[in-house]
């Protein structure tokens, strides 16, 4: 195991990107390479510092204050009479920990959401509540294994669908390329110009997915 998956073990996969990146790992890798401090994980709190600190032989160090303040572990909770099913927050959920489907009552699987609020912004009628766990929940080595599962399979599985629907768009345009526009060289050219930009993402998605698997 290399630094930068040790490092991420220690983190507690909540993907809440307090600490200034998009995941966990991305903070993990930035560590190893010398570009973020151990502090920079509010969920972690100072038992995940002084856990970092250990591993990387850097000093322990109060919470960075820029990324927030620890806290109990709390809930994320749908107000039913006010959730108007627009499937925003699912999309948000980094963990899957959201069901539901449009125009339906959404409902959050309180065992496995992270608390990571990603899904208050997008809602637009704000009938999201955080709760806090009565009595009070702590945030087990077993539950981040488990929210780092459900972040990898819903990484790729985003990625999966992009990767489709760039392929149907690539059929589409190459179908349409030899018929309607064999004859106009401006309609040509637009075609050619689409297809090179979905190329493009192609390449940003395979480079991506191959990233995520190192």
């Amino acid at each position: 195991m290399d630094l930068a998956e040790a490092i991420n073990q220690i983190l507690p996969q909540t993907q809440c990107t307090r600490c200034g990146y998009p995941a966990c790992k991305p903070y993990a890798q930035a560590i190893a390479h010398g570009l973020a401090d151990i502090n920079r994980c509010p969920p972690g709190g100072q038992k995940g510092i002084e856990a970092l600190s250990q591993l990387t032989g850097q000093s322990a160090k109060p919470l960075d204050p820029n990324c927030g303040e620890e806290q109990s572990l709390r809930f994320a909770w749908v107000v039913a009479e006010d959730c108007i099913g627009c499937t925003k927050c699912i999309i948000a959920c980094p963990v899957d920990a959201i069901l539901g489907g449009p125009q339906r009552l959404h409902a959050v699987i309180a065992e496995r959401c992270t608390g990571c609020e990603l899904c208050l912004p997008p809602c637009p009628v704000d009938c999201i509540e955080m709760r806090p766990w009565q009595p009070e929940r702590m945030w087990t080595a077993a539950d981040a294994k488990e929210a780092r599962i459900r972040f990898e399979h819903r990484t790729e599985r985003i990625r999966r669908q992009e990767e489709e629907g760039l392929r149907y768009q690539l059929e589409k345009a190459h179908v349409k390329r030899q018929s309607d526009a064999a004859s106009n060289p401006r309609a040509r050219a637009i075609i050619d110009a689409a297809i090179a930009r979905a190329k493009e993402r192609q390449d940003r998605l395979n480079k991506g997915a191959s990233t995520s698997h190192e």
